[in-house]
């Protein structure tokens, strides 16, 4: 049965909203969060390795900063981050060290997931932190967050955390008790259980707007659950009252199922952890190529340049219309790209130097969307 997958997981993500974490005025609910950490508690203590990417710090501090609503203005929301980070991960200290417990609070920023180098590093700590029996508590790093980089809600960030430690399962826990076929408020709406593959979503309204106290709304889970059904990782979406219920496999919430391949590793980091830095533009049989034939990108079939970036920087590539097909790697700078366009990689050899027969992205480096 599906619902299994969650149940018989050894290795979980579990990522919950600030809305379940807060009361009505903005402030951190203990019994709430010791409701969750009780379930949590119970599901590690069976010998699961569990990471909980939790939101929250900046509804923490709304209560001690006197805020009735979430700041909108950027410095405001790092204060109130700094103010409740200690208090969250304080509250689960002790909730979960009353289970014999050991937590550890991992801050991550975007840079963190799109940089190759740290993202190896995170991967390496969240792992030793498992190895001794620790339980990651992961958050974006809000103090430091910038709009320009920032995951923007703790959904993706949990389908990432997901991904780098090449989880089992996740759950995405919500105000929402599931994914329906309309607002869940309207008459008739009927509760969606299970999600095969993106078509059984054609015909579903999905909110966007988060609550007051949150910035995810569905549509920022249903993406999350794309992204972890990339990497072959079942996703279960339900209300944090019902974490109980999801963990031993019963059927609540909305379950999103994974195809059948998972890319390595770093394909998945490349398509979903990486920030574009520019467009390559390219003809029709180029783009038939890179998609159809999964070929390596040469300059020949370029037939523009957009952005600022390096070798070595990730890029989109683009059909003639504009609309990205792939994402990967390039091996040159914007500067150097454009005198090469349309050429073939023997004859820029002949003339320039063998070192310009390379492709412009080497199929292991390339990724389509």
């Amino acid at each position: 049965m599906p619902r299994t997958a969650v149940a018989r997981a050894r290795r979980l993500v579990v990522k919950v909203g600030s809305s379940s974490l807060t009361s009505r005025g903005g402030r951190l609910d203990s019994g709430r969060l010791i409701a969750l950490v009780d379930a949590l508690a119970e599901r590690r203590n069976a010998d699961s390795r569990i990471v909980l990417v939790s939101s929250g710090a900046i509804a923490a501090g709304m209560g001690p900063l006197g805020l009735a609503r979430r700041p909108r203005d950027l410095a405001t929301q790092q204060a109130a981050a700094s103010v409740g980070q200690g208090a969250l991960i304080a509250a689960y200290q002790s909730a979960f060290g009353a289970h014999g417990l050991t937590v550890g609070q991992v801050l991550l920023t975007i840079d963190d997931v799109t940089r190759r180098t740290h993202y190896l590093n995170a991967r390496r700590t969240l792992e030793r932190l498992l190895d001794l029996g620790v339980l990651p508590v992961v958050n974006e790093n809000d103090t430091v967050a910038t709009h320009e980089i920032r995951f923007g809600d703790n959904d993706r960030l949990a389908a990432l955390v997901a991904q780098l430690i090449q989880a089992d399962a996740l759950v995405l826990l919500s105000d929402v008790d599931a994914l329906y076929d309309g607002p869940p408020n309207r008459p008739g709406a009927a509760r969606i259980p299970l999600v095969r593959n993106a078509s059984d979503l054609a015909h579903v309204e999905i909110a966007g707007a988060g609550t007051h106290v949150g910035t995810g709304g569905m549509q920022t889970k249903v993406e999350a659950a794309a992204i972890a059904n990339t990497a072959g990782i079942p996703t279960l979406l339900t209300a944090t009252d019902r974490v109980a219920a999801a963990l031993r496999g019963e059927d609540v919430g909305t379950l999103f199922l994974p195809g059948s391949r998972r890319p390595p590793s770093r394909l998945l980091w490349l398509a979903h952890a990486t920030t574009p830095q520019g467009r390559l533009l390219l003809d029709e049989g180029a783009v038939h190529a890179v998609v159809k034939r999964r070929t390596s990108l040469l300059p020949a079939g370029i037939t523009g340049v957009e952005g600022s970036f390096v070798g070595g920087d990730p890029v989109d590539v683009c059909d003639p219309s504009g609309r990205p097909v792939a994402r990967g790697l390039v091996n040159y700078g914007a500067d150097e790209l454009p005198a090469l366009l349309g050429r073939s990689t023997r004859d820029l050899a002949r003339e320039l130097g063998p070192e310009y027969q390379r492709e412009v992205i080497h199929r292991d480096a390339l990724v389509v969307l």
